[in-house]
């Protein structure tokens, strides 16, 4: 059975940090590019990083030089650091596969909230 659990979010002030973690499990994650998206109320679903099985990274320019990706092969999980934090960072971010989505294992999210 695959599994997506996100978990890190929190409320931060402007210009905090959080780091967010997905584990994932049911699947052979080495092998597998992972991505950070998020989901704004009212707003589709974007992808906002993504990491490839072989490390390469690559973000949108709304996050670009702010966010971090990364990945622990060894306790199949993804991280993103997220820095510099805006009120319009705020959003339900998720976890997923960007190259071969993971179509019904969506995970709940965790949520950010960033204040002004």
């Amino acid at each position: 059975q695959v599994h997506l659990v996100e978990s890190g979010g929190g409320l931060v002030q402007a210009g905090g940090s959080l780091r967010l973690s997905c584990a994932a499990s049911g699947i052979i994650f080495r092998i597998r590019a992972m991505g950070w998206y998020r989901q704004a109320p009212g707003k589709q679903r974007e992808l906002v990083a993504a990491i490839t099985s072989g490390g390469s990274t690559n973000y949108a320019d709304s996050v670009k030089g702010r966010f971090t990706i990364s990945r622990d092969n060894a306790k199949n999980t993804v991280y993103l650091q997220m820095n510099s934090l805006k009120p319009e960072d705020t959003a339900v971010y998720y976890c997923n596969d960007p190259l071969n989505e993971l179509k019904d294992y969506w995970g709940q999210g965790t949520q950010v909230t960033v204040s002004s």
